[in-house]
């Protein structure tokens, strides 16, 4: 098959891009380019697309002419202040993907929502891909995920000629995502070595729970969705629910029980103030997203994810302690700053990264 990747140097892409047989001829399209000389970058053709861009969907129709499949994975999560606006990406970037899909002839679209579209439920009940996607009203990234699934119902109606899947996968880890996360969870101020660290307190509140699925599974997932042209909503999770204690185990030491309010009103200060680019409205997300029911993947795809919940994420935690990273700007390794350039970045003032409220 020909197919084509938007987004393709991110966290799932670039794993994607490794998992796929290599008898396809894959384009990868990124704002900015990874080193296409190193694995598993150089896989692929590259094109420099900015989506969101005005007259991108006129640059895409022509990219997508002739694809068997496009699979939709760019999306802005928690970008710098000098990034183009979360809402120019997400949404505008997305009308041009569906645009040209459907302007090129596409036969089959893949895009990537996620589990945090659906409305809240019940603490500890997994949802199946019949619940409503309403979003979290105090989550950025749920609203503007509820918002996409609202988009590809509307394409679904009037472009019925194109087979459109969506993936709604909780939380998506692995090892070579470290630079990422440290991005979007912990840079400047805190050093990402220490994670995981025995002695390491963890602060969590009581009734916390998280779901987690290594991104290795999921671009399995998405290779048996492009192998069976499957269509319609399917969650991704692997099976555990990990509670506060069990989390706080694979981040470091000790929980420490901290009320919700509290770690909000602390996130928020640190956010505002420019020393953490975390902002709270992860923390109500993380408080309130849906778990996943996973019976669909696992019948119709065959799908069975190889790391349960506490593997995955202490993958990401051991490229963390390490460095780990991969060729792309996405996934560039943690910086090592010294004590200088973090008391640097404390003299920054305001936040670092765009407000997720």
């Amino acid at each position: 098959m020909r197919i084509v990747i938007t987004g393709a140097t991110g966290n799932v892409g670039t794993t994607l891009l490794a998992a796929l047989d290599p008898v396809h001829d894959v384009v990868g399209l990124a704002r900015r380019l990874p080193d296409t000389t190193a694995l598993p970058y150089r896989r692929a053709g590259w094109r420099a697309v900015d989506i969101g861009a005005p007259g991108a969907d006129r640059e895409l129709t022509s990219l997508f002419d002739g694809a068997d499949a496009v699979v939709h994975l760019a999306w802005a999560i928690s970008p710098v202040r000098g990034d183009p606006p979360m809402w120019r990406t997400n949404d505008h970037g997305t009308r041009h993907v569906l645009a040209a899909a459907a302007a090129a002839g596409v036969p089959h679209l893949v895009v990537a929502s996620s589990v945090a579209a659906y409305g809240p439920v019940p603490r500890w009940e997994k949802v199946g891909e019949d619940r409503a996607c309403t979003g979290i009203e105090r989550s950025a990234y749920s609203r503007g995920k509820a918002a996409l699934e609202t988009l590809l119902d509307r394409f679904e109606q009037r472009h019925p000629e194109v087979a459109l899947a969506r993936i709604r996968p909780c939380a998506i880890v692995h090892r070579r995502a470290a630079g990422e996360f440290a991005r979007w969870l912990l840079d400047p101020v805190v050093p990402a070595r220490i994670v995981g660290g025995r002695r390491l307190p963890v602060p969590l509140w009581t009734g916390l729970r998280a779901q987690a699925v290594h991104t290795a599974d999921v671009a399995d997932a998405l290779g048996r969705i492009l192998d069976r042209r499957f269509t319609g909503p399917v969650n991704l999770a692997a099976p555990e629910v990990l509670d506060a204690d069990a989390l706080a185990a694979v981040l470091g030491g000790p929980r420490i029980p901290v009320p919700k309010p509290l770690a909000q009103v602390a996130v928020r200060a640190a956010w505002a103030s420019g020393a953490l680019p975390v902002h709270p409205g992860w923390l109500e997300l993380a408080d309130r997203a849906a778990l996943a029911d996973t019976t669909l993947a696992e019948t119709a795809l065959g799908w069975q994810p190889r790391y349960d919940a506490a593997s995955a994420v202490a993958d990401l935690v051991a490229g963390l302690r390490t460095g780990e990273g991969a060729a792309s700007s996405p996934l560039a390794p943690p910086r090592r700053g010294g004590v200088v350039s973090r008391l640097r970045s404390l003299a920054r003032v305001g936040p670092s990264h765009q407000s997720q409220a």
